[in-house]
């Protein structure tokens, strides 16, 4: 028998979930399936090299802040230019603004509903159940605040959404003072909202049902993230560390190497293909030290550091990490709140230093080359990868988003969170979305992450009148 989820919801991007159980009505298996492509590699052979911040930037809505720094950056090492230190600036103040909010998004809007709600009707699982329980301040709250984070980023990438003011060897344009009072203003309104947050989710935290969620699903991985000097946090800039399950670092590489480190495998179920760590190999959709697979996004990140860059969300850090590498998947969700405090924080150092509003923004390009870019979208570690030729044309271009890193584990949260509420055939709307809900908690970007290798098998149902009228397959 298989029960289908279908479609996922509370995500960006389109999927769905099968489940397999077996005669007895238990979960046999299930999967985490991308039946849509999105074939942005192949169409961005042939541009432009400077046009790849605009053009990657549309790969998704949610997150477009992130392609647009990973191909800025991805260019500045093709065209071995180093941006000037007031230009980095600009560029990290953007996207920790970018990273506020859109934690607030998944806090409030996507999986934080799961958290908040708990096991309410499907007409509740919304932002309207969640402001009904919470109250109508709470919501005006969380669109002003991601409403000042948007307007930071309208002012220094040009546009609220698909920014265009990162260009190879800096950005386009700076910003004067009466602008950078006014982020500060605003970064100090967030980190307030973001202590708030912490308040209205840790009573949810200390409660029995937090630990029923805690024990849906728990993955012994490996886990990837950015790190700077002092292997605190950045989201912007950094070296990649790798630690083990145990928390031992396995590596610390700069990012023109991480492509030594990784490998893809294709299963032909899923347009979406799964990473794995070269060194330990690929052993199939099991954790474990002897599995390549890893972990991206705010769990990993704070498991791969030794804490964060900013005072306040050094604390929670601290006490987030006070018994050593957390491995429950909802600890995504601890983690994201600690990341959404962090970044408010960030912003306000950024803002209050005065040489962020230097006239030194950029450094001009040399000879086109290779390159690749590496920063941390809210998902997780994103990669930039383009060869160019010497006309400055993009000849091959190769993107590993953080849903595609998380994509085995997603696989494998999805099965134990199945296995765990699905028993004796016992099948309901309330149970379907706690399976759902371990998927959420990586706050997936399926748009992003879905890609084709080779002839990948397709299968198209055409339905007519409510009736499956033809089904049509490729190398099936």
């Amino acid at each position: 028998m298989k029960v289908s989820i279908d479609p996922i919801t509370r995500l960006e991007g389109h999927g769905k979930i099968e489940i397999f159980l077996d005669k007895d009505g238990n979960v046999e298996k299930a999967y985490m399936q991308v039946p849509e492509l999105r074939g942005f590699e192949m169409f961005c052979r042939g541009r432009k090299a400077e046009d790849m911040p605009i053009i990657t930037a549309r790969i998704c809505g949610v997150c477009p802040e992130a392609h647009h720094m990973a191909a800025a950056k991805a260019l500045d090492a093709a065209f071995n230019v180093e941006p000037p230190e007031t230009a980095k600036k600009l560029r990290e103040l953007l996207y920790n603004a970018y990273m506020f909010y859109d934690h607030c998004l998944h806090l409030y809007y996507l999986g934080g509903i799961d958290v908040l709600l708990g096991d309410v009707s499907k007409e509740e699982r919304n932002v309207i159940g969640l402001i009904k329980k919470f109250g109508v301040e709470i919501g005006k709250e969380v669109i002003k605040h991601r409403r000042y984070a948007m307007e930071i980023v309208k002012m220094l990438g040009g546009r609220e959404i698909h920014p265009v003011s990162a260009i190879p060897g800096g950005v386009s344009k700076g910003i004067n003072e009466e602008e950078r009072k006014e982020i500060l203003e605003r970064a100090k309104s967030c980190i307030e909202f973001a202590k708030k947050s912490m308040e209205i989710f840790k009573e949810v935290f200390n409660s029995k049902r937090w630990n029923e969620l805690l024990g849906l699903d728990s993955l012994q991985t490996y886990y990837m993230g950015l790190v700077d000097k002092n292997n605190h946090v950045n989201y912007y800039d950094g070296d990649i560390r790798i630690v083990s399950p145990d928390g031992k670092e396995v590596a610390k590489i700069k990012p023109k190497d991480i492509l030594n480190h990784i490998e893809e495998h294709v299963e032909e179920w899923s347009y979406v293909k799964f990473p794995y760590l070269k060194q330990i190999g690929w052993k199939g959709l099991i954790d474990g030290k002897d599995s390549g697979i890893y972990r991206v996004g705010p769990l990993a990140r704070l498991n791969v550091a030794d804490g964060m860059n900013t005072s306040q969300a050094m604390k929670e850090f601290e006490e987030f990490r006070k018994d050593g590498v957390v491995h429950e998947t909802f600890g995504y969700y601890q983690a994201r709140l600690i990341e959404m405090l962090n970044a408010a924080e960030r912003m306000y150092d950024l803002a209050n230093d005065n040489a962020i509003t230097g006239s030194d923004i950029r450094n001009m390009p040399n000879e086109p080359g290779e390159g690749i870019g590496v920063v941390e979208a809210a998902r997780g570690v994103l990669i930039h990868h383009y060869k160019l030729d010497d006309n400055g044309l993009v000849k091959e271009a190769n993107m590993i988003v953080a849903t595609t890193n998380n994509n085995a584990a997603i696989n494998m949260s999805v099965a134990n969170a199945a296995r765990k509420v699905i028993k004796n055939g016992k099948v309901n709307d309330i149970l379907l979305n706690k399976v759902e809900s371990a998927f959420r908690c990586y706050d997936p970007c399926l748009a992003c992450a879905s890609h084709s290798l080779g002839d990948t098998p397709i299968v198209a149902d055409i339905y007519w009148r409510g009736k499956l009228y033809k089904r049509l397959k490729k190398n099936v």
